[in-house]
């Protein structure tokens, strides 16, 4: 895989220390702990502001993941795509889904660590149904799904537990939603 803002020698430890300061000066606190075995699919709930990526690439960085995350392509265009893809950007054509879940399977099975990042809204609107390719990659790819969140009520960000798909879409995707519905994101959302 390619080299990332989590894997740069010299510059990501330096990162992370920074990282380590902003947290504690804005007062957030980072949740979970050193993962070893990185070869899973993150989902990050809710996501409701821009500000939900600097936020998390901090606490990534603080947890020591080496991620890679998926965003509309228009994230990416010219001069910053490079950039963007360093931050661990994918750029994703909403257009051709399909073609997406097969090529991240696909890098699941040749890669032996592998951490990909799918916002499940898909959006920072209110959605009432989620997207779910994050599901059908880790299905077919045979990972489990880690439960990322932030959570502006408790000033928390982090992940909680691993989801093993079980392969009932209908019922695994409402346990999931189960975990989040208390969760406060950002930007308070109406119901």
């Amino acid at each position: 895989m390619r080299t990332t803002i989590f894997s740069t020698p010299i510059l990501t430890p330096i990162l992370r220390v920074i990282s380590i300061l902003i947290l504690k000066i804005m007062g957030w606190q980072a949740r979970g702990g050193k993962l070893h075995h990185q070869k899973f699919v993150l989902i990050g709930a809710p996501h409701t502001s821009n500000w939900d990526f600097p936020l998390m690439l901090m606490v990534v960085l603080k947890l020591e993941l080496r991620v890679f995350w998926m965003g509309k392509h228009t994230l990416f265009p010219f001069p910053f795509a490079g950039f963007m893809k360093w931050l661990g950007g994918i750029p994703i054509n909403r257009l051709a889904p399909h073609n997406v879940v097969r090529e991240t399977v696909r890098q699941f099975k040749e890669n032996q660590d592998l951490v990909v990042l799918v916002p499940p809204e898909g959006t920072r609107s209110k959605v009432t149904t989620w997207k779910t390719g994050f599901y059908h990659i880790a299905s077919m790819a045979e990972v489990p799904i880690l439960m990322g969140y932030v959570n502006a009520g408790k000033k928390e960000a982090g992940f909680a537990d691993f989801f093993y798909p079980t392969g009932d879409v209908d019922t695994d995707l409402e346990k999931i939603r189960d975990f989040y519905r208390p969760i406060k994101g950002l930007i308070e959302r109406n119901s």
